[in-house]
């Protein structure tokens, strides 16, 4: 009876206390109760051969269910470019995902999840990949987790579609997630992330390899988040070469 009873209240433990937040510029399958909100902002200081651009969002995402989630980012951009400089409403973004597999043990789960990003072209025509293209963009992958009470691993793959534009990219990312405090109910955690995430755009014939480290406070349901993004591998013209990017953000969960 005593085993029993130690067993059920780190399966309780676990399901209120993951081990580590949500990815800073990766993605989890890791999804909280239904009927939840999460308001989240992840401002990018983006610099390149190009110029600077700073990318704010406003992110509100809702989950209807526990195993389903949808989303709206509303960004602001400032940019200092070579061929442009100004402030403006950036390209609008409506997410979408379904957990469509989920395995659960003592102290660890697994789940994958399918997700879209709609990309509405609101923003001006700056040609920065992901933050203001101006013209419309589908993007269609699946996201993998593994998450424990010592560590985590997600992993995603997908393609973003631009019918009018030249950014199709096939995209793969992977990240772990490492915990350095004990597991804690409320929530009281530090966890640092090691994130890589590579991208093809065949279009233009151009590769991209980054690599992120970062960290992350959460307490309670809230967390603030602190990443800086480095290129490893970089086939592109020296004018558009990617730099650094610079990210800072935080979430709220009621």
């Amino acid at each position: 009876m005593k085993h029993i009873i130690m067993v059920s209240l780190m399966v309780i433990a676990f399901a209120k206390v993951y081990s580590q937040g949500p990815p800073i510029t990766a993605d989890k399958p890791i999804m909280l109760g239904g009927g939840s909100f999460t308001m989240k902002t992840l401002t990018e200081i983006r610099n390149t051969e190009r110029g600077t651009a700073v990318y704010a969002p406003v992110m509100l995402h809702y989950l209807p269910t526990s195993n389903s989630l949808v989303a709206i980012h509303l960004p602001y951009i400032n940019y200092d470019l070579a061929d442009a400089s100004g402030s403006s409403f950036a390209d609008m973004k409506i997410m979408g995902k379904y957990q469509f597999y989920r395995k659960d043990g003592m102290g660890k789960t697994f789940r994958m999840v399918a997700k879209t990003l709609q990309t509405l072209p609101t923003g001006e025509e700056l040609d920065l990949m992901e933050l203001s293209t101006g013209k419309y963009s589908g993007y269609y992958g699946v996201v993998a987790g593994l998450e424990t009470l010592k560590y985590g691993i997600s992993s995603e793959i997908g393609y973003n579609s631009m019918p009018d534009g030249t950014l199709d990219e096939f995209r793969t990312k992977l990240g772990f997630g490492l915990p350095l405090l004990k597991p804690v109910y409320p929530n009281n955690q530090l966890n640092l992330y090691f994130e890589y995430t590579s991208s093809w755009l065949h279009e233009r014939d151009w590769y991209q390899l980054m690599y992120a480290q970062g960290i992350q406070y959460a307490r309670k349901n809230i967390t603030f988040d602190l990443a800086l993004q480095l290129p490893l591998v970089q086939d592109m013209p020296d004018n558009r070469k990617f730099n650094y990017s610079l990210f800072l953000g935080t979430r709220y969960t009621f």
